[in-house]
């Protein structure tokens, strides 16, 4: 190699030593980018955890843990019990959760495998809009257009066939006002519905082609493939969407404020109006002065925060435990 060589050599060697360590540093600097942003995550969920505590320990120390499981709310009296208001927010999130999955299922199945090319973009744009729609439209909706209609046809409906069963009949007695309970929880359906249905059928889309070609090609109908290909692949998608929108029901406030009846009292009539975690935070959050009712509404807050860690925590053990069950099949 004659000198010319060597030295136009040594300065593409300098220039890529230079441009190693640039990407050198890049990545140093982005890893720490990113775990800058994923502490400071885990620091505001935190701060969230502790002011919470802090500001619900007066009512802690006061009612102790009896408040999780009283129903008496007399502010004249300065007494709290938390149990009516936890009552509606697993009730009426059961609710939703209970019609909206089946149907997201459903829509998301008819989106991916059975919806005419054509239709598949303007009906999964409807169901994003749908998820749009701010929730006091939602709430309004709810009383002055569904609440008419659920109390003239619907209820009496429901008390005249269910009503009359055995154990589960008490469920479905009372007055036909069109707001309560299941009114709320029928209104939050329609409200998660959009979310779970949208997240299904992303994650089903996502499924390779090619093994649901292979199942089809074996002779398998529609709901085999979807049964056996499409949701064991996609089930964490699947369960992350369900728990998308069983977060939103928790903690929803303004629709349910407008349905549920805002009612301090506990019945095993789904007709009966009541209330949640976030109405009663909404109602009364404003006019609460410092004392044991601020206090008594943060205790709920942090009530709602534990239902929504519970249940998140068994969605995320369910997951890990078919996984571990799938690997020890295989």
């Amino acid at each position: 190699m004659n000198a010319s060589t060597m030295n136009s050599v040594q300065p593409q060697e300098a220039q890529q030593l230079r441009k190693l360590r640039v990407q050198r540093l890049q990545d140093y600097f982005f890893e720490k980018a990113t775990l800058v942003f994923a502490t400071t995550t885990l620091l505001a969920l935190l701060g969230i955890i502790v002011s919470l505590v802090m500001s619900a320990w007066p009512a802690l120390q006061a009612f102790g843990i009896p408040f999780f499981y009283t129903i008496e709310w007399d502010i004249i009296n300065s007494e709290f019990g938390g149990l009516i208001a936890i009552f509606g927010t697993v009730v009426t999130a059961t609710i939703a959760i209970v019609i909206a999955v089946p149907l997201s299922f459903g829509i998301a199945v008819f989106l991916t495998e059975i919806c005419p090319k054509q239709l598949r973009r303007p009906l999964g744009t409807a169901v994003e809009l749908l998820a749009a729609v701010p929730s006091i439209i939602y709430g309004m909706f709810g009383l002055f257009v569904f609440a008419p209609l659920f109390a003239e046809y619907i209820q009496p409906f429901l008390a005249h066939t269910f009503g009359k069963l055995p154990v589960v009949g008490v469920l479905f007695t009372g007055a036909f006002n069109g707001i309560g309970i299941m009114a709320a929880g029928l209104i939050l359906a329609m409200m998660i519905l959009p979310f779970i249905a949208s997240v299904m059928r992303d994650v089903f889309e996502i499924v390779p082609p090619i093994l649901k070609e292979s199942a089809y090609g074996l002779g398998c109908t529609t709901w085999e493939v979807v049964t056996n290909i499409v949701l064991p692949y996609t089930k964490g998608g699947v369960v992350g969407g369900i728990m998308l929108g069983l977060g939103r029901a928790l903690g929803e406030t303004m629709a349910v404020t407008f349905v549920i009846g805002n009612a301090h009292k506990l019945s095993p009539s789904l007709f009966s109006p009541g209330n949640s975690i976030a109405s009663t935070l909404a109602n009364e959050f404003g006019e609460a002065e410092p004392g044991l009712h601020y206090s008594s509404l943060f205790a709920l807050g942090l009530a709602l925060f534990i239902i929504t860690f519970v249940v998140l925590s068994l969605a995320k053990w369910m997951l890990i435990r078919a996984e571990a069950k799938k690997g020890f099949r295989t």
